[in-house]
Protein backbone atom coordinates (compact mmCIF):
# COMPACT_ATOMS: atom_id res chain seq x y z
CA UNK A 1 0.00 0.00 0.00
CA UNK A 2 1.23 3.16 -0.94
CA UNK A 3 1.86 6.02 1.51
CA UNK A 4 -0.21 9.40 1.13
CA UNK A 5 0.38 12.64 1.80
CA UNK A 6 -2.30 12.72 4.92
CA UNK A 7 -0.58 9.37 6.33
CA UNK A 8 3.33 11.32 6.33
CA UNK A 9 1.52 14.10 8.13
CA UNK A 10 0.13 11.95 10.62
CA UNK A 11 3.24 9.61 11.05
CA UNK A 12 5.30 12.51 11.34
CA UNK A 13 2.36 14.53 13.77
CA UNK A 14 3.05 10.85 15.59
CA UNK A 15 6.16 10.83 16.15
CA UNK A 16 6.48 14.70 17.45
CA UNK A 17 3.57 14.28 19.27
CA UNK A 18 1.62 16.76 18.13
CA UNK A 19 -1.75 17.17 16.06
CA UNK A 20 -1.37 16.19 12.39
CA UNK A 21 -3.87 19.68 11.95
CA UNK A 22 -0.44 21.34 13.56
CA UNK A 23 2.17 19.72 11.10
CA UNK A 24 1.82 22.28 7.60
CA UNK A 25 3.03 20.45 4.41
CA UNK A 26 5.46 22.98 3.11
CA UNK A 27 7.86 23.78 5.88
CA UNK A 28 10.67 22.43 7.52
CA UNK A 29 10.39 19.82 10.30
CA UNK A 30 13.11 20.25 12.16
CA UNK A 31 11.41 23.22 13.17
CA UNK A 32 9.14 21.15 15.10
CA UNK A 33 11.43 19.18 16.77
CA UNK A 34 12.56 16.51 13.87
CA UNK A 35 15.64 15.52 14.26
CA UNK A 36 18.10 12.70 12.39
CA UNK A 37 16.54 9.79 14.67
CA UNK A 38 12.98 10.54 14.40
CA UNK A 39 13.83 10.47 10.72
CA UNK A 40 15.43 7.13 10.64
CA UNK A 41 12.33 5.98 12.92
CA UNK A 42 10.11 6.61 10.23
CA UNK A 43 12.17 6.12 7.91
CA UNK A 44 12.02 2.25 9.07
CA UNK A 45 8.64 2.04 9.36
CA UNK A 46 7.86 3.13 6.12
CA UNK A 47 10.07 0.90 4.67
CA UNK A 48 8.39 -2.52 6.33
CA UNK A 49 4.90 -1.16 5.87
CA UNK A 50 5.30 0.68 2.85
CA UNK A 51 8.43 -1.17 1.10
CA UNK A 52 9.85 3.24 0.51
CA UNK A 53 13.03 2.88 -1.10
CA UNK A 54 14.15 6.75 -0.10
CA UNK A 55 17.42 6.77 2.13
CA UNK A 56 18.00 8.89 4.74
CA UNK A 57 20.03 11.55 2.94
CA UNK A 58 16.58 12.15 0.64
CA UNK A 59 14.43 12.66 3.33
CA UNK A 60 17.63 14.78 5.54
CA UNK A 61 18.57 16.84 2.76
CA UNK A 62 14.99 18.62 2.75
CA UNK A 63 12.88 17.25 5.85
CA UNK A 64 9.33 19.32 4.85
CA UNK A 65 6.40 16.80 3.41
CA UNK A 66 5.82 17.99 0.48
CA UNK A 67 9.44 17.30 -0.51
CA UNK A 68 8.87 14.35 1.40
CA UNK A 69 6.40 13.10 -0.85
CA UNK A 70 7.65 11.95 -4.44
CA UNK A 71 10.55 10.55 -2.54
CA UNK A 72 8.41 8.03 -0.71
CA UNK A 73 5.91 7.21 -3.35
CA UNK A 74 2.95 9.15 -1.95
CA UNK A 75 -0.17 10.00 -3.78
Amino acid sequence: MALTVEQIRTDVADCLGEDPADIPADENLVDYGLDSVRIMALLERWRREHEVTAGFADLAEQPAIEAWAPLLGAA
